[in-house]
């Protein structure tokens, strides 16, 4: 028996194997190597080994003189000396070496005495051959001869002809090579010392009996290799389910006499090696004798129809099994597989038909699982399968396969369902913010062609539609600019986070919002100026100022996707912001100056400066404060114009707002109010109940303003104050005093001003302005127009100008502009026609 549980079947190309003289013993297969070799009747140990890297190196040479002498022993072949390596004699001297050629010559006299041959030759040097021959150069020479220092004794090989081989040599030889080959290949014990086999495929090459031995070798390997065939016809032709133990019984008597056909010609071909690494090699048109081999299996085995048609099969039907959640034997699969890549079929044979069952399995089961499962649990099930098939190719499969088999498998669970996927889920997805889906979805859509477009385009209308119902309904005007918000982060966290960031989605998100925010003309610019307008009036009592500055970016964002207002417009913006900045920089002014001024006082003044034009109008109203208020304002007002001289300040008491400090029974609270909440408040210090007359002739303020104040005090969430007789609106005589049974979980308690509906007027005078702002921008869009057709109908000059305008406008309001840059002499109107335009450069 011979070794067994080689790494892989294929030798590298560069493996020298040769075996070292070798004993095999009986029938336990064992090899075992020579543990001593004579050189020049001296001993050394050899090392343990079945396998030499390099053919073996002997002394057993003769000259053609002393062969005629010993003719009597025509079983040893003369052999000549090689070295790979010079020897270095450290210390010889001329004299030494002398005395060793002298004992050279006279060792080959004595052992041509006694029938065997020896000599021993002076070599200039040993070269190598690119198979790992050696190459003799040089002549006989002895350097550095002064006397004590290091000699260099260089052996040469002998020049003399090769001698007649003896009567009978080829054929024997053969004989006993044949014998050893069948041996390997029967799987019995060689009777010969594998070095002795070794060294007579030598003595044959040296003799030019190279060509026949090969012939010879490949005709033996065919033979035994045309013999296996039989073995397979046995089994079924077709393999069904029913036939599965069958077909893997098959497979693995394939595997095996594969295995052993690899572990037969490596043997062999380690005898056989010095044949192979001279004559094969430089013949180009001969296969090596492991190529030879593969050839020899390849035609004979697997390319038999019935056999490569089973095993194939065979090995689609594991495949299939195992995609199916079958348990199979992996290894067995791959050493099939590498069977069919070494010999050079695998694409032809077994590639092409696994890809077209692949096809054909991953078609209908996309048809199905499309029909029976919900979006996220189907792209679940298509990653799952992408990541079997990726780890089919690392484990069995060759790499070759893995690009094809990754497209099919992404053409038809992925690209034959991109527009029925997002159809059937996409919206689902967005709804319920499925951040985890919808990441895996992108993920691979981006895997198959196009599939970033579709989804991108599912991704536009999805914004669009559901946009539009933020926008369009009336119903929810009052939710209307916070539900944007909501959205635009969502939106913005899906990009981040599942769509990678890709600037086509943030783009298409643009564009989605846009189209959907202006279908409304005019509206969602009004509330967002409201909304604005509320959060600045409440300031840095609803968030610190970090959040609000935040929330406003966030509004403007929002804003700049309505389509654009004028310069003056976004201006005023601006300026609202760049007052509310200066202010900071004020209240840090007036804190340091109060405390240089030593100025006495438990109230703490904080004074918002908003530049008038920046802001909405807010009608001012006279009120009786506090002395100790008028007096900070006061002060103020002292600290401000002497800063700046020249400026008019006008108080808004509309837009104050206080925090007190309030005493009931059971505990302290702090109340965040308004200004006319805290002057209401602030009576009952003074007595224990009050009419709404008296309250009003107190406190000065407006008789609808007092009554929503009162309301929010005694009717609200928070209710400070108890109204006789209870009820939701405040009337005349109605009585009110203070509640000491007042109870609320939190410390600081913030009471909201109950809010007016804002009427039909109003609306109209919000409608008016924004007009008003956006006069010169169809302005400037008029004389864009003109300047270019320099003269025009009244007609087309509408037309082009609706073209230009991106907000909606009247043909009342445009004509009232056409009459304005006419008084501006901007244009005229024609002398002769009235219904055309001249432009008056």
């Amino acid at each position: 028996m011979f070794p067994t549980g080689l790494s892989s079947p294929n030798p590298p190309p560069t493996q020298e194997a040769r075996p070292a003289a070798t004993d095999v013993k009986g029938d336990s297969g064992s090899i075992t190597s020579p543990k001593k070799r004579k050189i020049n009747g001296s001993e050394r140990e050899d090392p343990a080994g079945t396998i030499s890297p390099s053919p073996p190196k002997t002394l057993n040479s003769s000259s053609s003189s002393s062969s005629s002498a010993c003719s009597a022993t025509p079983l040893h072949i003369q052999k000549k000396l090689r070295f790979e390596d010079s020897v270095d004699f450290i210390g010889l001297d001329v004299k030494m070496a002398e005395e060793a050629a002298a004992a050279a010559a006279a060792a080959a006299a004595a052992s041509c005495s006694n029938n065997k041959s020896r000599a021993v030759f002076l070599s200039g040097g040993v070269g190598h051959h690119a198979n790992g021959l050696s190459k003799t150069a040089g002549s006989a020479t002895f350097s550095n001869s002064k006397p004590g220092a290091a000699k260099k004794l260089v052996i040469k090989n002998f020049k003399g002809k090769n001698p007649k081989l003896p009567e009978n040599y080829t054929q024997e030889t053969w004989q006993k090579l044949k014998e050893a080959v069948e041996a390997i290949q029967n799987s019995t014990s060689i009777k010969y010392n594998l070095e002795e086999l070794y060294q007579a495929v030598e003595n044959l090459c040296f003799h030019k009996i190279a060509a026949k031995l090969y012939k010879q070798l490949r005709a033996v390997c065919e033979d035994h290799i045309k013999a296996q065939i039989d073995q397979f016809r046995e089994y079924p032709l077709t393999l069904c389910d029913h036939l599965h133990f069958l077909s893997v019984l098959f497979l693995k008597k394939i595997d095996k006499c594969w295995q052993d056909h690899c572990r037969q010609m490596i043997m062999i071909r380690s005898i056989f090696l010095f044949l192979d690494r001279t004559y094969v090699l430089q013949n180009s048109m001969l296969p090596s004798i492991w190529d030879m081999g593969l050839e020899l299996f390849r035609f004979y085995i697997i390319s038999d129809l019935k056999v490569q048609s089973k095993t194939i099969d065979g090995i689609l039907l594991l495949i299939e099994r195992e995609r199916n959640g079958e348990a199979i034997d992996r290894s067995l699969l791959r050493s099939l597989l590498s069977m069919l890549s070494d010999l050079q079929i695998y694409q032809d044979s077994f590639e092409q038909r696994f890809l077209e069952e692949t096809n054909r399995l991953f078609a209908a089961e996309g048809q199905r699982l499309m029909q029976e499962r919900e979006v996220p649990e189907y792209l679940h099930h298509v990653n799952k399968r992408l990541e079997e098939e990726a780890d089919r190719v690392i484990t069995y499969l060759d790499q070759s396969t893995q690009k094809p088999l990754i497209a099919t498998v992404e053409k038809q669970l992925l690209g034959e369902h991109l527009t029925a996927t997002l159809q059937k889920g996409l919206t689902h997805l967005l709804d319920e913010n499925r951040i985890q889906d919808l990441s895996l979805l992108y993920q691979l859509f981006s895997r198959v062609r196009s599939g970033v477009q579709v989804l991108l385009q599912y991704w536009i209308e999805y914004i669009k539609a559901f946009g539009s119902t933020i926008v369009i309904n009336p119903e929810k005007d009052k939710t209307m600019v916070q539900e944007l918000l909501d959205f635009k982060d969502k939106v913005d966290h899906i990009i981040d986070v599942c769509f990678m960031k890709n600037d086509k989605f943030v783009n298409a998100m643009k564009e989605a919002f846009e189209t959907f925010i202006n279908k409304r003309p005019n509206k969602p610019a009004e509330l967002i100026a409201k909304h604005v307008d509320s959060k600045l009036r409440a300031g840095n009592k609803e968030a610190t100022d970090e959040e609000l500055e935040k929330m406003l970016d966030k509004i403007m964002i929002i804003f700049r996707f309505i389509y654009e207002c004028g310069a003056a417009f976004t201006s005023k913006l601006e300026g609202m912001f760049k007052d509310m900045e200066l202010s900071k920089d004020i209240m840090v002014q007036f804190k340091q100056y109060m405390q240089c001024q030593n100025i006495p006082g438990n109230i703490e003044l904080t004074v918002n400066i908003l530049t008038m034009g920046y802001w909405p109008t807010y009608i001012p109203m006279e009120v009786h404060l506090p002395p100790e208020m008028v007096r900070l304002q006061e002060i103020f007002k002292t600290f401000y114009l002497g800063k700046h001289s020249g400026r008019k300040l006008q108080w808004q008491s509309t837009l104050g707002h206080c925090v007190l400090k309030a005493e009931f029974k059971e505990d302290k609270k702090e109340l965040q109010v308004s200004l006319f909440q805290t002057l209401v408040l602030l009576m009952f210090n003074e007595g224990e109940e009050f009419t709404l007359e008296e309250i009003k002739l107190a406190t000065g303020i407006e008789d609808s303003e007092l009554r929503r104040t009162l309301q929010s005090l005694a009717c609200g969430k928070a209710r400070v104050l108890t109204k006789i007789p209870k009820s939701k609106d405040v009337e005349d005589g109605d009585k009110f005093s203070c509640n000491d049974d007042f109870k609320h979980k939190l410390f600081r308690i913030k009471i909201n001003q109950i809010q007016m509906k804002e009427t039909v007027e109003e609306q109209a005078s919000t409608t008016e302005r924004v007009f008003q702002d956006r006069q010169y921008q169809i302005d400037a869009a008029i004389v864009r127009v003109m300047k270019m057709r320099k003269v025009l109908s009244h007609n087309l000059l509408m037309s082009e100008v609706y073209n230009q305008l991106k907000f909606p406008v009247k043909p009342a309001d445009l004509k009232k502009r056409i009459e304005s840059l006419i008084d501006r002499d901007y244009m005229e109107r024609d002398k002769e026609n009235p219904n055309q335009y001249n432009y008056v450069a």
